[in-house]
């Protein structure tokens, strides 16, 4: 199995229908994850977990195989297909849709939502399977973990929060998949990518980790694997350290910072795991976010959204971005004929929610790829898409960091033919596009 594990400093999405969202929740995603990195660089910061083989070893887990014959999926596999979704062109679509439900624990009733895409069918039977995380392929999106989206758990939160997790989050994500799996059997043997953004940095590689052990001892058993190919993570919050220095560097080397508030940082500000917090990095790190003013901080470039009414746009530029876009998403989801069609429960679905991006920024990324201390395969240069320099590569062995230029952290939503380019190149085994103009 070749483990091409690819880093991209940029979210590489197909689809953005399914983001990572999180029902009942008021706050958007810039809130949320100000929360989070307030609460890392903190004295009361959470500590790091272990990461262990025996952590990712699953021996016992709930799998429908167990419950009865194959028809039984194959009729669920059947109860999943989309027949149309709202708003769709009257003459249909040329490729296949699914959307449910897959059990990842029937004692506590915890269920996973999924919306699957596949290519059209000349060319789906070939393709490789991309799982999403938060044309070219067939696109599994998968709402976790539990609680995020439609997904649920018919746990009370105060049973099931204090065990959820980053760890209890990839054995689920596992479980579902090899369930998943069960249903649409032919692609069992397909090449399989991962693929997530933002704290998906943490989710990706978990649960690639999570399946290189199992399939371990899956081999020993004689047991059939998960054929895992690589990742790729856009835009990834991989470590706290690198995330949160990464985030006020970035802010001060595009002028959205003081140079007095970042020497306040770079002196009194460690941002090392579990150490004392002066008083004086405290109030420096929130001045930093006051200076930066109420901005888009996934793209510090693009305008805010002030008009929600539905207006024609096209993407491909900041300046024809419609800012109100998530907006018009949760509007749609939340319709019940449109919750029908997916198969999902009535839910109030809510928002929890390049180089431009300063919320998990590329210097960020760049930081933590300096830790690990790859040798350089081929240094970096520039990738075109469509005779243009479409952003700038880096390969390491074993991996590849790639940017897109001019794009926020929803790469496709302002740069959509360069995102289209890149995952492409990626699942057909090149580091990048071309490094030259065609």
């Amino acid at each position: 199995m070749k483990n091409t594990f690819a880093l991209c400093s940029y979210l590489l999405l197909l689809v953005t229908l399914l983001g990572l969202v999180f029902s009942n929740c008021k706050a958007n995603q810039v809130d949320n994850l100000d929360e989070l990195i307030n609460s890392r660089s903190s004295e009361n910061a959470p500590k790091t977990l272990s990461w262990t083989k025996e952590d990712a070893y699953i021996p016992k887990y709930y799998h429908t195989s167990s419950i009865g014959p194959s028809p039984s999926q194959e009729e669920q596999k059947l109860a999943d297909k989309i027949t149309a979704l709202p708003g769709q062109p009257y003459y249909g679509s040329n490729f296949d849709q699914y959307a449910g439900y897959v059990t990842v624990d029937p004692n506590v009733g915890r269920d996973l939502f999924y919306y699957f895409v596949e290519s059209p069918a000349n060319s789906s039977q070939y393709n490789p399977l991309v799982l999403w995380l938060n044309g070219v392929a067939n696109v599994l999106f998968l709402e976790s973990p539990a609680g995020v989206g439609f997904s649920y758990t018919q746990n009370d939160s105060q049973t099931f929060f204090p065990t959820s997790g980053d760890k209890a989050a990839a054995k689920d994500a596992y479980v579902f998949l090899v369930n998943w799996l069960d249903r649409f059997p032919e692609y069992k043997d397909r090449e399989i990518y991962i693929t997530g953004e933002s704290y998906a940095g943490h989710y990706v590689p978990q649960l690639a980790y999570t399946i290189v052990v199992n399939n371990l001892f899956r081999q020993i058993a004689n047991q059939s694997v998960i054929n895992l190919q690589g990742i790729a993570i856009g835009n990834p919050w991989v470590d706290d350290f690198t995330g949160v220095k990464g985030l006020f560097d970035y802010l001060w080397t595009h002028a959205l910072n003081s140079d007095q508030t970042h020497e306040l940082i770079e002196t009194y500000c460690d941002f090392k795991p579990h150490q004392p917090i002066s008083s004086i990095c405290i109030n420096a790190t929130r001045n930093a976010f006051a200076e930066k003013g109420p901005i888009d901080s996934y793209n510090i470039y693009a305008p805010l959204c002030h008009d929600t009414s539905l207006k024609p746009s096209q993407t491909g530029s900041v300046y024809n971005f419609d800012p109100c876009s998530d907006v018009y998403v949760q509007a749609y989801l939340n319709r019940p004929e449109v919750q029908e069609a997916l198969h999902a429960k009535p839910t109030q679905w809510s928002h929890c929610s390049g180089d431009v991006d300063s919320r998990v920024s590329v210097t960020a990324t760049r930081y933590a790829l300096n830790v690990l201390k790859l040798p350089i395969v081929t240094p970096w240069y520039p990738w075109y898409s469509e005779n243009e320099i479409g952003g700038y590569a880096v390969q390491y062995k074993g991996l590849v960091f790639a940017t897109v230029r001019g794009a926020g952290h929803m790469v496709p939503s302002w740069q959509p033919e360069r995102a289209f380019n890149l995952i492409l190149a990626f699942l057909s085994g090149y580091p990048s596009p071309p490094g030259s103009p065609k």
